[in-house]
């Protein structure tokens, strides 16, 4: 018993000297910014299809699958210290990109893939990102280096930011700054590098009126990326908070993608393969021919972008809450843009949470778009890349989250606390389609 009471004094003993001290300018315990090794894995599949492929001038299959992973592995360095590793491998087969040498191929068509080298790719990238948070967690700074690599492209960047908390927390301001500098290691059209074969006319006859002869690859290859956000963000209520972001970027070097073709309207053309098919070139009846390009796309050597939007976060009750989301864009293409989303979280259980969601985007033209044999050889810059044309599309999804904090399954010193999945269907007005899925593990050991 005495022991007890002796037990009992120093506990009452220690907590009064914890009060004591807690009046003290010098905080006694400092809480760990994160308290534990985490490892998120995530794991992604798309697939699209569409008729409008760059590759062969505007006109083709769009066909494409994307398997993707990542490892994000976050290490407390110290109580106030953050080391985060993020790596990802991304490995696709793409019918449009197989298509810049069609002639691989004993049909070829830009309809169906060739068996050609650049069929497939891989994209291996790694960022690391270490994050310091002040005693009074009110002050953070972070910095960032990444690099990444595929067939034809080199990346290296470099990056830092500072948040600053005010008003007990219920009030953010940060700012970023992110430089990337990448390298192309061009690959062109096979017919303007090279071309050996039977040439024929738009009446199937042959001719030797083809020439590559004038062909000029890039004497620039890098592409200079440069972006500064700034982001505000205020707690209102209990129930809803509100968050701002600005965005400026810009670009110079080699902007134009190498292996897009251009087709001119005002240019004669010429066809490899079956002549029999020329006649319906255009359709996916075509199997036989592909038609040689005119040039490559060229677009300007600079690019100026400037997205602005808001959050909305709004918190219904324990069961439901709302996730808001809009941004203005618009840039020196002559495109513009906005995107509206919205998510709503529906907490089913303790452990269960579905949620479904919404995303719309209309986008203008850039003055320098043109569709298949739009364009006029006299201009100065032009691309028939889908992606820089008008227009809007819907993004229908359903996600599917199971928390468990108390991480009792277990692998190796590590608990899983949480597993995340997600599908999305995506169409666009110009007929491209595509399905996404990704699962998401988190891991604490």
């Amino acid at each position: 018993m005495k022991k007890f009471y002796s037990l009992l004094l120093f506990f009452f003993c220690a907590f009064g000297f914890a009060q004591f001290k807690a009046q003290d300018s010098v905080p006694v315990f400092k809480k760990k910014v994160l308290e534990s090794t985490e490892v998120d894995i995530l794991l992604s599949y798309y697939s699209q299809d569409g008729i409008h492929s760059a590759v062969s001038g505007g006109n083709g299959t769009e066909k494409l699958f994307d398997i993707a992973s990542n490892i994000i592995v976050a290490i407390p360095m110290n109580a106030d210290d953050i080391l985060t590793i993020d790596t990802g491998v991304s490995a696709y087969t793409s019918a449009s990109s197989s298509n810049i040498n069609p002639f691989d191929s004993a049909t070829p068509t830009p309809w169906q893939s060739s068996s050609g080298a650049s069929e497939q790719d891989n994209l291996v990238n790694i960022v690391a990102n270490y994050s310091h948070s002040s005693d009074d967690r009110n002050f953070i700074w972070n910095a960032d280096v990444s690099a990444s690599t595929e067939y034809d492209y080199t990346s290296f960047g470099f990056g830092g930011g500072i948040a600053k908390l005010f008003n007990e927390k219920n009030t953010e301001f940060n700012i970023k700054a992110n430089v990337y500098l990448d390298k192309w290691s061009p690959i062109y059209p096979k017919e303007l590098v090279s071309f050996i074969g039977t040439v024929y006319d738009q009446n199937g006859t042959i001719t030797n009126g083809f020439s590559n002869a004038n062909f000029t690859k890039f004497a620039n290859t890098n592409r200079n990326s440069y972006s500064l956000s700034l982001g505000f963000s205020q707690i209102l209520s209990k129930k809803l908070q509100v968050s701002f972001f600005l965005d400026i970027l810009s670009q110079n070097g080699l902007l134009s993608t190498p292996y897009h073709r251009v087709y001119f309207a005002d240019k004669p053309n010429y066809y490899a393969g079956n002549p029999a098919f020329i006649s319906n070139y255009s359709d996916k009846s075509n199997t036989g021919a592909f038609q040689l390009a005119d040039a490559l796309e060229r677009l300007p050597d600079t690019r100026f972008k400037t997205p602005f939007g808001m959050r909305l976060n709004y918190y219904v009750n324990e069961r439901f809450k709302v996730r808001t989301y809009y941004r203005f864009y618009t840039d020196d293409w002559g495109i513009s843009s906005h995107t509206a989303s919205i998510e709503l979280p529906i907490k089913l259980s303790d452990k269960f949470t579905v949620y479904p969601m919404y995303r719309y985007y209309t986008q203008t033209q850039s003055k320098y778009f043109a569709g298949y044999e739009q364009h006029i050889s006299t201009q100065d810059f032009y691309t028939s890349d889908y992606d820089l044309s008008g227009f809007t599309s819907n993004q229908y999804g359903m996600g599917l989250t199971y928390v468990d904090i108390f991480t009792k399954t277990r692998i190796w010193k590590f608990g899983l606390k949480s597993i995340d999945f997600r599908y999305n269907n995506y169409q666009r007005s110009d007929t491209l389609n595509a399905n996404i899925f990704t699962v998401a593990f988190k891991f604490i050991m």
